[in-house]
């Protein structure tokens, strides 16, 4: 199976154990240096888990790490038909961010995709969601082959210099930018990436805009999405392997070239 759990990969250990556990439990992560021990599952659903970073945040304001269910490498791995994906990532995101909820009573939907519904309380400018991009790392969560997003509320208070480095202009990828960059390569809609004034723009407000892509014709060359469709929605689930991107796929749904 693609991107199956690949052994030893503490991100798969958190994402299959909180598979099994009920509301409100920590599971057991494997022992390590290089695992987030005993993590607080804030939201489970068919395509990511996503968790409290309680041992070493980055913001006294919250520092949430979501996860891709599957063992994807890279963000070089996504296509634009994974679009609607990173929208519901930065989406979940500022949610969770933005919920109030004691630590003993944590959020938690398995069998849902939709993120969980909240006001939004703090400013656009201090959301910070995005990816640490390769070979930079997080030092104290060094875990760089199995996607995971960072989420947390600005200041980064508890950063040290060297955290700096990998949070910081040189490795951080904003899912914003990612998003719109994809979006720029697919259309003809130049959104503005990376600048102020592209936030909110109409495009922003369709999840799947830019996520298919074809010739003139009508025929359509969209790459397979790695999103598990939602069982609720009355959707058969793929099987395992019909709706994975193979990393040989064509360039022509691929993510263009990352800056970093």
């Amino acid at each position: 199976m693609a991107f199956a759990p690949k052994p030893g990969c503490p991100m798969c250990g958190i994402v299959a154990s909180a598979a099994d556990h009920a509301p409100g439990q920590s599971p057991r992560s494997p022992s390590g240096p290089d695992t987030p021990a005993q993590p607080e599952i804030l939201w489970r659903d068919e395509n990511f888990t996503a968790y409290r970073e309680k041992v070493h945040p980055v913001s006294s304001n919250g520092h949430i790490i979501i996860a891709f269910n599957l063992h994807v490498p890279s963000i070089y791995t996504l296509s634009s038909s994974d679009l609607p994906l990173l929208v519901n990532v930065r989406n979940l995101g500022r949610r969770l961010l933005s919920v109030s909820s004691p630590p003993s009573s944590p959020l938690f939907s398995p069998a849902n995709s939709s993120a969980p519904s909240a006001p939004l309380q703090h400013a656009e400018s201090q959301f910070r969601i995005g990816f640490i991009t390769p070979p930079f790392k997080d030092n104290k969560i060094p875990i760089t082959d199995h996607l995971h997003t960072h989420a947390y509320l600005a200041p980064a208070d508890l950063l040290g210099w060297w955290r700096g480095v990998a949070y910081g202009p040189l490795a951080w990828y904003a899912i914003d930018d990612l998003i719109a960059e994809i979006r720029e390569s697919v259309s003809n809609n130049r959104v503005k990436s990376g600048h102020d004034n592209r936030i909110n723009a109409p495009i922003d407000m369709v999840p799947e805009a830019g996520a298919r892509t074809g010739a003139a014709n009508g025929d359509e060359y969209t790459a397979s999405s790695l999103a598990i469709s939602d069982v609720e929605d009355g959707l058969a689930s793929p099987s395992p392997s019909s709706n994975r991107i193979s990393s040989a796929s064509s360039s022509s749904g691929h993510l263009p070239h990352l800056h970093v």
